[in-house]
C-alpha cells in the first residue's frame, strides 16, 4: 500500500515550487519546463484541476524528491 494520497496537480505543482523547484520555461497550458538544482529538469504535464493518484504521485515523488509530508 502507497502512504502518497490522491492530490489535485495544482497542489503538487505548488508543492514543488516550495521545495526549490523553478519554472524555466512553459509550453502551451500544461507543459511546464521546471529545474532543481539537485534533481536536474522534471517536465511537468498536468492540468491544475487534475487528480493524480497515489500510484503516478509515488513516480512523482522518486524523480523529483517529494515527500507525502511537503504537500
Amino acid at each position: 500500500m502507497s502512504s502518497w494520497p490522491a492530490v489535485k496537480a495544482k497542489r503538487v505543482k505548488d508543492a514543488l515550487f516550495r521545495i526549490g523547484w523553478i519554472k524555466v520555461r512553459q509550453r502551451g497550458t500544461s507543459h511546464l519546463i521546471l529545474r532543481h538544482s539537485n534533481f536536474g529538469t522534471y517536465v511537468w504535464s498536468f492540468h491544475d484541476s487534475e487528480e493524480i493518484g497515489p500510484r503516478m504521485m509515488a513516480r512523482i515523488g522518486k524523480k523529483t524528491g517529494l515527500t507525502p509530508d511537503d504537500l
